[in-house]
Parts: structure tokens; sequence; C-alpha cells
């Protein structure tokens, strides 16, 4: 694709974190829209939309038409994550989200570690069917699903618990009176007025949105550019062998997102099973820099995947612990602000790789961004008093 469109490796990070543009401009919006019309309308709609730009991606000509297309992928793709994590608070307690977070939240580690060797045998093997190169095939392929799987999200998708048809009555009440509580025990009393206005005067709010940027950045630094990192290491791996080992780290992401979520629940710990995530994908990265031994940096980029990814579970249950009337905007804020970082991580990473000609500076940069988001979630310890809470809402 850059051979293709002529792009560099500026270009080619600004355009991916082009995505991330449109994230941002319609978060908060659309998660609002979520709240009104229902997630299984919204959701499965975008779904859709999402699908059918990805499908016309196969067909850009030029890096314009590209960077336009990204931007419209991240508006489409922006409700998604807040609007899962607000369904999340629609169905499960406090005490056990680090969990269900994650389970939620290893589909892209796994559809990473699958999707690498699978994405570069239909580049390689599908290349010029019908006159089409195997990167356009790619997006198509990619595609499809989606627009599928959103029209089957109307049909199958229940907002709530009282909505769901596959719950017998005395299951719905059950499930909606445990809910209640735990949104009692979790709720700011204080909070008075329009949620938009709370949620935007919220400080916890705005201090889980700063810790989001920094993540973010080390998030998409490693998520966009993975395939080069390992590339770089050695002249001697084949396009396939990258494959296979991009999904190495991918794969041990998602396991150790599992067992970190489940432990923070098992322990009613959040503050260090979040910090230790970020300090472990920023050693990794350190490390990988550091190190002359392609094997031996590779082992460090599946560290830094491993603390990347253990991070979602624990920190996603921290931020749902806001008071649920400010929740949809609250996430939105959250998601939205925060996934900025996927912009200036990816577009710093490629500026360092064509002005030094190597990934180590970019590795040494996303490893500061990790470590500076561990820093401040460990800074939450003094000011927001979390256990207690999360210890309050496993008890009753």
């Amino acid at each position: 694709m850059d051979k293709s469109l002529g792009l560099t490796a500026t270009m080619y990070g600004f355009i991916a974190g082009m995505f991330f543009i449109g994230y941002f401009v319609f978060g908060i919006p659309g998660n609002m829209i979520l709240e009104k019309v229902g997630a299984r309308k919204w959701i499965g709609l975008i779904l859709v939309l999402w699908g059918i730009v990805t499908l016309v991606t196969a067909f850009v000509q030029s890096a314009v038409e590209l960077t336009v297309l990204r931007f419209l992928l991240g508006v489409f793709e922006a409700a998604l994550f807040p609007g899962m994590t607000l369904i999340i608070t629609y169905w499960v307690r406090s005490a056990d989200r680090a969990a269900a977070v994650a389970l939620f939240m290893i589909a892209p580690p796994l559809a990473n570690s699958f999707g690498a060797p699978l994405a570069t045998w239909i580049i390689t093997n599908v290349h010029m069917s019908l006159d089409l190169a195997g990167w356009r095939w790619l997006f198509i392929i990619v595609g499809l699903p989606a627009v599928l799987l959103g029209i089957f999200t109307f049909w199958y998708l229940a907002d709530k618990p009282a909505k769901a048809g596959w719950l017998n009555k005395d299951e719905k009440t059950a499930l909606i009176n445990e809910l209640a509580l735990d949104a009692k025990a979790t709720t700011d009393n204080k909070v008075q007025g329009a949620p938009f206005k709370e949620a935007v005067r919220n400080g916890r709010v705005w201090k889980m949105t700063l810790i989001n940027v920094f993540y973010v950045v080390g998030l998409y630094g490693l998520t966009f550019w993975l395939p080069q990192m390992i590339g770089e290491l050695s002249s001697k791996f084949s396009t396939m062998t990258i494959g296979w080992l991009t999904a190495a780290p991918y794969l041990l992401g998602a396991i150790a997102l599992v067992l970190n979520s489940r432990h923070s629940d098992a322990h009613m710990e959040r503050i260090w099973h979040t910090a230790g995530g970020a300090f472990l994908g920023g050693a990794g990265f350190l490390g990988a820099a550091l190190s002359h031994n392609p094997w031996v940096a590779m082992i460090f980029l599946c560290l830094a995947a491993i603390g990347i990814y253990s991070w979602s579970g624990p920190y996603w249950a921290i931020t749902t612990m806001m008071d649920p009337r400010i929740a949809a905007v609250g996430l939105g804020i959250v998601n939205a602000l925060g996934n900025l970082g996927g912009f200036v991580g990816p577009y710093i990473v490629g500026w360092l790789k064509d002005v030094t000609g190597s990934q180590v500076a970019a590795m040494f940069f996303l490893a500061g961004s990790l470590i500076i988001a561990g820093v401040i979630v460990l800074s939450l310890k003094r000011s927001d008093d979390v256990v207690t809470k999360i210890e309050e809402v496993g008890s009753e």
C-alpha cells in the first residue's frame, strides 16, 4: 500500500492517526445518541457504516482519499467502545467488571494475533486476483464481516436486562435488583443538575482521560508499527515470517489481559494491576530498543504487548466506577479525548523513523508515554478511594 500510494513513514503515521481525529469529533455525541436510541440500533448501524467504509478503502487511488476514509472510519467507530463499556455497566456489578471488560477487550489482541499471519497470507496469495492488489483484497475481506455482524446485531443484542428475551421474569428481577444496589453504592450523591455539565466538571473524568491519552500513545504505537518494528530486527525475516512473529506478542497480550483482570477482581485491587501493566509495557519497549540480538528484542516486544494489554480490564473497571448519571457522557469524554493519543503515537513514531532511520527512538518515546500513564494511575491511590469503593460494592 505504501508503494502503491507513495506513502512515507510520516505520511503513514499521519493517515493511521487520522482515524482518531474522527473518533474524537464524534466520540461524545455518538455515545449520547447511543444512550437515547439504545445499543442495539446504534451499534448495529455503526457496524454497517464502518464495514462499508472499509470496503470502499479497497479502491482508494491516493493518500488524500485514504485520509478521508480513515477519518470517516473513526467517526463511525467512535461510539462502539464507550458504548460497550456502558452496556457492561447495565449488566455487570462494578466488583466484577474487570473480568467482564477483559472478555470484551480480548477481541483486539486476538484479532491481531490471528489476523497478522492471515493478512500476510491474503496479501501474498490473493495478489492481483481480478486485477486487485493483495492489500486491496484485505480491506474487502475484513469489511464484509462488519456489515453482516451489524445486521445481526439488530436482531440479537439486548440493551438492558429488562429487554432480554432469553431471561425469565425471576432472573430479570434478581439481576435488576442486584444492579440497582450496585448503582446506589457507586453513586456520588453530590452530583446535581444536567449530566453533561456535571460530567465536564468532574475531575475524576479528566484524570482518567489524561491517563488514557498516555496509554493510548503506547497502545497504538504498538498496533500500527509492530510489523515494521519486527521487520527491522533482522533483514533475514521474510514477509510471512514477520506475519507469524507479529502474532506472538498479541496472543500473549490476550492471555495476560484475562489473567490480570481475573486476578484484579479476585483481590479487589485495581491500581497496581493497572499501573503494573503500563510499567511492564514501558520496560518492554526500553529493552527492545537497547537489544542488539533480534530474538532478545522480540522477547522484549512480547513483554511490551503483555503489559499494554493486561492494563485494559482493571483500568476500565476503575473508569466505569463513576456516577451512573454521568456515565454515558463521562465514558465518551474519556474515550474520545483519550484516543487523541492514537493520533499522536503513530504520527510521532513515523516521524521519528523518517528522521532517525530506525525504530529505536520511537521505542524510547512509547516507553516514556506508558511509564507516565502508570505514574498517574498511582496518583489515584491518594486522590480517589478506589479500593474502598470496590470493597464496599463487592461485599453487598
